[in-house]
């Protein structure tokens, strides 16, 4: 034994207190709990929240565009009926679609139609591949990229109809989508339309539109209830214009005026 030394514990017996102190230094630490960190829980719950919120939307979505689809239908069925009536000279009917979409109008185009797709939302490819196997009578030429207001990729003069069904709603510039309709369209093509749009002032629906229409326009990615487009399309330089308003009967909700009809340039 040094000098100063204490004797250790025989093992067996109870350890004294001074000598569990004395080694308390040199016993291992066990590392200290991370504590948690808030900001990141919550960014966190935050991401999930809006994700849930985004797909109880797009449900939403879904579910209301196939109804209108079934109540649009008979509609849509009268709105294209005189579509072979605007084929080229060389007996090809060449057609621009704008916002495809899904491509829930090609049951509508005539066979033999060639159809360029155009739409701002590349993943609807997926679903327009789905589309194109069940309508095998038209031809499919190309999907662009591109909003309704920036159509350079088209050629000027090189299709025989134009057809935008419910986009004119949700475009930033109705104006110029017009604008861009009459470039791509040969001399006495045809611009097909359906959309839905503001309700007479008078009316009771009129009065909801404007209540409902932030919330609608937050849900429905830049969608506007109040647009009077028929005047847009007056305003355009057409050389014919056959308008009509018709109501797609999809009660409570704020989209039942429509028009319909086709210009030509």
């Amino acid at each position: 034994k040094g000098l100063g030394a204490r004797p250790v514990p025989k093992l067996g017996r109870p350890v004294p207190l001074w000598y569990a102190v004395r080694l308390l230094p040199s016993l291992p630490l066990k590392p200290a709990l991370k504590p948690p960190d808030r900001c990141q829980e919550l960014n966190t719950l935050k991401r999930n929240t809006a994700s849930t919120r985004m797909q109880l939307c797009l449900n939403f979505q879904e579910k209301l565009c196939a109804i209108h689809e079934r109540k649009a239908k008979k509609h849509k069925q009268e709105l294209f009926r005189n579509l072979p009536d605007f084929t080229s000279p060389s007996g090809e009917l060449k057609l621009l679609e704008i916002g495809t979409g899904y491509g829930v109008n090609f049951q509508f185009y005539p066979p033999g139609c060639r159809v360029t797709c155009t739409d701002i939302n590349p993943n609807f490819q997926q679903g327009l591949s789905k589309s194109m196997s069940k309508n095998q009578h038209l031809r499919y030429e190309r999907f662009l990229e591109a909003a309704g207001e920036d159509l350079h990729v088209v050629p000027s003069g090189s299709v025989d109809a134009v057809v935008c069904t419910l986009v004119l709603c949700s475009v930033r510039d109705v104006s110029a989508v017009l604008r861009e309709v009459l470039r791509v369209l040969r001399p006495g093509g045809a611009f097909y339309f359906l959309e839905h749009v503001a309700a007479d002032h008078s009316s009771w629906k009129y009065f909801w539109q404007q209540i409902y229409h932030p919330t609608w326009k937050l849900l429905f990615a830049g969608c506007c209830l109040t647009r009077e487009i028929w005047r847009d399309l007056e305003e355009a330089a057409f050389s014919e214009l056959s308008v009509r308003h018709v109501r797609v009967a999809l009660p409570w909700t704020p989209i039942e005026p429509h028009i319909m009809g086709f210009a030509v340039k």
